[in-house]
């Protein structure tokens, strides 16, 4: 059964999911079939960190390059928002993982700032500056300094 799985995941799935339905468990490779399912959960929670780095990345770029600000960035915002409440609203057990994911999402977010805006490490905040309710805010636009201090 172990052999399968290594050499032909399709065809040993296919075969979990027959015995699994004509209620055969004896013969189907249980320890596979839960490592399986649970690296499923850990793809969902993979999937909510992303969508928040995507999410925080250009919340990062829209407050510490206003002058870059546009459409695009726009739309990106709204759409990650939309796409995590999504993902949320299907796997709601996620909301219990969200402060570790936000950490994971922000550290990923600013690193990628950095590269994509050639500003120095230091400009970004240590600790994430949204909160997940306030990034998640329809209406919620990061000012920038120069748009407090006018």
């Amino acid at each position: 059964m172990t052999k399968l799985y290594e050499q032909d995941y399709y065809g040993w799935a296919n075969e979990q999911a027959a015995l699994l339905r004509a209620g055969n468990l004896g013969a189907a490779d249980i320890g596979n079939i839960a490592e399986e399912i649970e690296s499923m959960g850990k793809g969902e929670k993979r999937e909510l960190v992303n969508r928040l780095a995507v999410l925080l990345l250009h919340l990062l770029k829209w407050q510490f390059q206003p002058g870059n600000r546009g459409k695009s960035w726009q739309i990106t915002i709204r759409a990650q928002r939309t796409q995590i409440a999504r993902h949320l609203a299907e796997n709601p057990s996620l909301k219990s993982e969200l402060a570790q994911a936000m950490r994971e999402a922000y550290a990923d977010a600013t690193l990628e700032a950095e590269r994509e805006t050639d500003l120095p490490e230091t400009t970004f905040p240590a600790d994430c500056p949204y909160s997940f309710q306030i990034a998640m805010q329809n209406d919620f636009w990061p000012e920038s300094s120069a748009d407090a201090s006018a």
